[in-house]
């Protein structure tokens, strides 16, 4: 007689052996390609070195090297994946702060970065985050660090340690020409969760849609609601398709209130507030409930893909508005 629970049981077991088998081999298996490509990097750097025309070396003597390499040991050895192994180690001169964890096209993309503080952050919530390499290539392309306000040689981790402005929602795949409502770009974060989960930060946990709160006199809908496992306290977001607003302020400060007194938890931070808004009023900002509540965030938002160069113009603004604030 068969016991189908037993099978079950049995199969989970095997297969948890195999995983995990096939995980060393992985990991060892990567672990020794990085360390080569590694070491091909730091012969053909120092090689470099010796010589005088650095040009004239990377035309010629990777290209003959190329040949050599690939007649012995076949594909891998392109002068293209030469150029990318010497990047490997101009990044990380240094062996042990290469985290293995990591494939080889995740350490391809993270070399072209070009600050080393942010080459080492993107590593950290690579691993951390278990990033795929697409993940990645997005958030190098979108600048997640820079977005990313980290701590400034402070211990205690704060809201605006984690929260990004603006914030990129590109993958919701909403055409610009197309005129949207809050409820299409509610529903498609949904439908996107992952993505916007990751895009929201470190340590984000989805909780409900349209969360409705009830009073003794009235009934609430906040739009999402995250919780936020590293400052340990519960995450209002309301979605707003045009500017910032001194209502849109008001509606959230009582929404944060209210959600202190009914949700929140003994054991909880207090409740974190985000507007994300097309535009931001630096006026409204300045002048309302923002700038003396510390639980009370506005972000800008974007349905598409900035240039590059107008990127930087809005990471480089806001963190000088954050040193600022923080002198």
């Amino acid at each position: 007689m068969d016991h189908p629970e037993k099978s079950a049981s049995l199969l989970a077991l095997v297969k948890e052996v195999i995983e995990n088998a096939r995980s060393q081999v992985f990991r060892n298996t990567n672990s020794i390609a990085l360390k080569m490509y590694w070491q091909i990097g730091r012969l053909i750097v120092e090689d470099e070195q010796q010589g005088k025309a650095k040009a004239v070396y990377g035309q010629k003597v990777l290209k003959q090297l190329s040949l050599q390499l690939t007649l012995e040991f076949g594909k891998g050895f392109e002068e293209r994946n030469l150029n990318n192994m010497r990047a490997f180690y101009l990044a990380f001169p240094i062996w042990n702060a290469v985290r293995t964890e990591l494939s080889w096209t995740h350490y391809r993309l993270i070399s072209r970065v070009e600050n080393e503080q942010q080459r080492m952050q993107y590593i950290a919530h690579a691993v951390e985050g278990n990033w795929d390499t697409r993940s990645l290539e997005r958030n190098i392309r979108t600048q997640y660090i820079g977005r990313l306000l980290e701590p400034h040689n402070e211990i205690e981790l704060k809201p605006q340690h984690l929260l990004k402005d603006p914030y990129i929602l590109e993958f919701l795949g909403i055409p610009q020409d197309v005129t949207v409502t809050e409820n299409k770009i509610e529903t498609a974060i949904i439908n996107h969760l992952q993505k916007f989960l990751m895009e929201l930060g470190k340590g984000f946990a989805f909780v409900a849609r349209q969360q409705h709160i009830v009073t003794d006199s009235s009934d609430f809908f906040i739009d999402l609601v995250f919780y936020n496992y590293f400052l340990k306290c519960f995450v209002l977001i309301d979605l707003k398709t045009g500017k910032l607003t001194h209502e849109a302020i008001g509606q959230m400060d009582m929404y944060v209130r209210m959600y202190n007194d009914l949700k929140k938890r003994e054991d909880d931070n207090p409740t974190l507030g985000i507007i994300l808004c097309t535009e931001k009023d630096e006026t409204i900002v300045k002048y309302s409930v923002l700038s003396e509540n510390e639980k009370l965030f506005a972000s800008k938002y974007r349905l598409y893909l900035p240039k590059e160069e107008e990127l930087k113009q809005l990471i480089d603004a806001d963190r000088i508005k954050f040193d600022l604030d923080h002198e």
